[in-house]
């Protein structure tokens, strides 16, 4: 009828039309993340440029111009010759495990076989039973451990300390420290924070001391001066004294990483708990501290990374680690060749950036994950 308005509501949704080319997939990622302006897309053509360059220079020297077979240095010293791979394959043995006996090197094998084993499950959030596997880890395994490398009992073989080295004492070393400074750290973050004078005030004086040393001080001190305060007729062994001082040092920084993460959670996740009935205690364990550790995740796997690299100093008390064992290898005039020394560093890059780069990798999937819980 004429001058009535007829309305008309839709019943079904409008199909949905397909984005604008050039948004999505890997075109759309690029453009968004690596052309995005002018000023971008300069800075990525030259970053490009220049990987591309080192990328080329790593292969050029590693794979087409290195040196495979050979028996001595003859095999590398020739004009121009990239990576001696020779010296590296009759060398990493020794890297792998020092001056460790040839005929038991199965046990470290064994120790780390079982480690791994109880580690995979461990961070794999999917699999249950991390309560017993955590206990098994922090108080069983390393008794298992020690007892198959040092021996002694059960028919093994004792092998002494000293003809540890290689791969596998940077990774008892990191480990242990690891193992140790987190949870002492965990406890100087709440002391510092305490209530109590004495307690606060021991714990700023433990942080602050040994933030102020240098670690190739806190290990001179550890292999030199220990033993000088220590009754007669104790001398702990070199290692030990070694992984103590690293675990001490890096407990001060950790405890610093922790004392942020806590400062961050606000004071009234406090207040609530405390309404709830729930103790002091309980508050700071069951709620603050998870937080406090969600939140400190890049602080904590950053001085676990540089823990891992500090190995490195032992070398400084004549323990033999890694990239010790490594310029060990170079001063065998078998091998005295000029790409001896560069091959032999490139190795100890690359290892030690393996395991860098998977420690922070799983970080990130770590607080990516808890992040996307505590969205829920």
């Amino acid at each position: 009828m004429r001058g009535m308005s007829v309305s008309y509501v839709r019943t079904l949704d409008a199909p949905l039309r397909p984005p604008p080319p050039g948004t999505t997939g890997p075109v759309g990622w690029l453009r968004e993340n690596l052309f995005s302006g002018l000023g971008n897309s300069l800075l990525t053509l030259l970053l490009g440029a220049a990987l591309a360059s080192l990328a080329w220079m790593i292969l050029d020297w590693a794979v087409l111009r290195a040196v495979w077979t050979g028996v001595d240095r003859e095999a590398c010293a020739i004009a121009n010759a990239g990576a001696c791979w020779p010296f590296v394959w009759e060398k990493f043995p020794q890297w792998v495990f020092g001056f460790y006996p040839i005929a038991e090197r199965w046990r470290p094998v064994l120790a780390l076989s079982i480690g791994a084993a109880a580690l995979v499950p461990m961070l794999m959030p999917s699999v249950g039973g991390k309560t017993w596997n955590a206990v098994f880890l922090l108080l069983a395994y390393p008794l298992i451990a020690f007892e198959l490398l040092a021996g002694g009992l059960f028919g093994l073989t004792p092998v002494e300390t000293s003809s540890w080295g290689g791969l596998m004492v940077t990774l008892v070393v990191a480990v242990t420290g690891i193992v140790f400074s987190l949870p002492l750290g965990i406890l100087l973050a709440l002391g510092r924070r305490s209530e109590l004078p004495v307690v606060r005030t021991a714990s700023i004086a433990f942080i602050e001391l040994w933030r102020g040393v240098p670690l190739v001080t806190v290990l001179f001190m550890a292999s030199v001066m220990l033993p000088l305060f220590l009754p007669g007729g104790v001398t702990p062994d070199k290692l030990v004294r070694a992984i103590a001082g690293l675990s001490l040092f890096a407990s001060a920084y950790m405890a610093e990483a922790v004392r942020g993460g806590l400062q961050a959670v606000a004071k009234g996740q406090t207040e609530a708990g405390l309404a709830l009935g729930l103790s002091r205690w309980q508050t700071t364990r069951k709620i603050v501290l998870p937080q406090a550790l969600r939140i400190s995740i890049p602080n904590i796997v950053g001085i676990f990374i540089g823990l891992f690299k500090d190995t490195t100093l032992v070398l400084v008390v004549s323990i033999y680690d890694f990239l010790g064992i490594i310029n060990a290898g170079m001063q065998d005039s078998k091998w005295a060749a000029p790409q001896t020394a560069n091959t032999g560093y490139f190795v100890a890059a690359v290892v030690y950036f393996a395991f860098c780069f998977a420690m922070s990798r799983y970080a990130l999937f770590t607080e990516t994950r808890l992040e996307q819980a505590g969205r829920r």
